[in-house]
């Protein structure tokens, strides 16, 4: 019941996605089955700071990374701050318990020669497969947006008066992001060719030969076939792209809280790993331009 009832919170009054409202179903779930298995009185109300902690133990044991774990502490957080507001229970027992460290690993980018001989020498596929795929590519860099919301933009969203694009990112949190005449010239080529191939006018801007909206899958191939002609890279994702929007930002003295705002992270702590980043590129180029790195 309490579950339930913390999970219709989140849906209806914290507005969260399906997604994620699955997850930390499955988390709480996961939690009480094991804290019945400890013992027959214990629940999610009245369990303390060391049985979750054996739990995080328990958990480690079975494969689990310290990112999954943390993650799952997050859900429990959330869930029993809910529970303290409704008086369910007086003390919070994971107040003091602390989530196992990870590393974190820097975000992959390309360098700026990389993605501009994507863009600018190889070569795409004939007609409006081609001119689209290279639009994603740009679109990608050009404005850092994630593959969720490069898949939900429509044509409404594109102001190409006032050259803003309006997203609708996390849990339906919008923003806008400036464009400039590069990237205009290219949409512009984009829709006259689309509106010529598509019979049916499409609301969604980016789609398939039948005038479909794209999934996440096709463009993950379309990104990876393309960044494969070029890089070398293990990974070569949409996410890649937007690391390399943020890092080309950085690297160019955008200000940090800027690239927050147009990243639409919710604090500037997950922006600051790019400042990471340039560093190392920083130091990879000392050590081969100075002769005595």
């Amino acid at each position: 019941m309490l579950i339930d009832s913390f999970l219709n919170y989140l849906q209806f009054e914290k507005n969260y996605s399906q997604k994620t409202i699955n997850s930390y179903r499955i988390d709480l779930i996961q939690l009480e089955r094991y804290i019945k298995d400890c013992s027959e009185e214990l629940t999610l109300t009245n369990v303390d700071a060391d049985i979750i902690r054996q739990w995080i133990i328990y958990l480690m044991d079975k494969g689990y990374t310290a990112s999954s774990v943390n993650r799952k502490l997050s859900s429990l957080r959330s869930f029993y701050m809910f529970l303290l507001i409704k008086k369910e229970i007086s003390t919070d027992p994971i107040r003091k318990v602390v989530g196992p460290k990870k590393k974190k690993p820097l975000p992959i980018f390309l360098k700026e020669t990389d993605i501009n001989k994507i863009l600018d020498e190889t070569e795409f596929k004939e007609g409006f497969i081609g001119v689209r795929d290279r639009m994603i590519i740009e679109m990608f860099y050009a404005t850092g947006i994630r593959l969720s919301e490069l898949i939900g933009l429509n044509d409404v969203d594109i102001d190409f008066n006032n050259s803003l694009i309006k997203i609708t990112g996390k849990r339906n949190k919008q923003r806008l992001i400036p464009f400039g005449n590069e990237l205009k010239k290219s949409m512009s080529e984009y829709l006259g060719i689309r509106n010529e191939t598509i019979t049916a006018l499409p609301t969604s801007f980016f789609v398939k030969e039948n005038g479909e909206r794209l999934y996440s899958a096709l463009v993950e191939r379309l990104v990876k076939r393309q960044l494969s002609k070029v890089v070398t890279l293990k990974k070569k994702s949409p996410h890649v792209l937007r690391h390399t929007f943020a890092t080309a930002m950085l690297n160019n003295e955008a200000n940090l809280n800027a690239i927050k705002e147009l990243l639409g992270h919710a604090s500037l702590a997950a922006t600051e790993v790019y400042t990471h980043t340039t560093f190392e590129e920083l130091k990879n180029i000392y050590k081969l331009a100075h002769p005595r790195a």
